[in-house]
């Protein structure tokens, strides 16, 4: 996760970090420079249509789509934000879950019992490493999807790590009940608290394997690509050459809110904007072993 201090502006505005949608997009803006280029160059100096001609009233479409697009911008940016939002909630509570049961194992457990500190010292901070490793992987994005995927030949019958961790931490502390070193409602409580690693889990994949509808995410791409190549076509006879950089800054809005949407509608990857699962597993590793040092 990129970090940064929101209060300069210079920085926003000069600076240009891996985050930033510019780069991708330079290949692309070239294109739409020398595509609108090529329209200006056809209309006024080879079809040499005048100022009066039809072909100016084309802008007056854009007018009137240019409410629709925002919308459609607007929402599909706030639904990616509510995901990256929920990923980040989620793993705020995997934080306050490692906390609480190391907590209540600090409790309950005797304090000669080191080997039982030791196993869950070094198991709780194992979940979110096993976790983080589990959303980034390739199988668990495709999980739901219908189609086949010969490239991962042992599809669907891989190993859940998370869950071998959780059954382990379980396994546990239903022989420590059984020895007797912790009560029937110590168990309750204990049993509880792991319960909730799975649901966290369990959300987290829900956000990794259900991508935004395809229609809806195809359709705003269409929709910005034939705004944008037929731009130039109205502009051409009202704006001369200047046609040429407002095309061009028209499509780098309109395609950098489409790609910070993509990004952030997935918080599991590697990308800038992602969520810093590496750097919250060694938080709990590091919490988890100061309460159970």
């Amino acid at each position: 996760m990129f970090y940064y201090n929101s209060k300069d502006w210079l920085l926003a505005i000069f600076k240009i970090p891996k985050a930033d949608t510019l780069r991708p997009l330079i290949p692309t803006l070239i294109f739409i420079a020398l595509y609108s280029w090529g329209i200006f160059y056809l209309e006024v100096n080879y079809l040499k249509l005048s100022e009066n001609s039809d072909a100016r009233n084309i802008t007056i479409m854009h007018t009137l789509l240019g409410f629709a697009i925002s919308m459609l911008l607007v929402f599909r940016t706030n639904t990616a934000y509510d995901r990256w939002w929920e990923g980040r909630k989620l793993w705020g509570s995997l934080v306050n879950n490692s906390r609480n049961l190391a907590i209540k194992l600090q409790v309950f457990l005797p304090v000669e019992d080191h080997g039982s500190r030791t196993f869950f010292k070094q198991v709780i901070p194992l979940y979110a490493l096993a976790l983080r490793r589990h959303l980034q992987k390739d199988s668990t994005m495709l999980q739901l999807d219908e189609n086949p995927h010969p490239e991962l030949p042992d599809f669907g019958h891989k190993v859940h790590v998370p869950n071998k961790v959780a059954e382990s931490m379980i396994f546990k502390i239903h022989n420590l009940y059984r020895n007797k070193v912790i009560s029937g409602d110590q168990l309750i409580v204990l049993n509880g608290e792991i319960s909730s690693f799975t649901d966290i889990c369990g959300a987290c994949e829900r956000i990794k394997n259900t991508p935004i509808p395809f229609s809806y995410s195809a359709f705003i791409k269409k929709f910005i690509f034939i705004y944008v190549a037929t731009l130039p076509f109205g502009l051409a006879l009202s704006m001369g050459y200047f046609t040429i950089p407002v095309t061009t800054f028209m499509f780098y809005v309109l395609a950098s809110l489409e790609l910070i949407a993509e990004e952030i509608e997935d918080p599991f990857g590697i990308d800038s904007n992602d969520l810093p699962m590496s750097k919250i597993a060694e938080n709990i590793k590091g919490n988890v072993g100061e309460i159970l040092g």
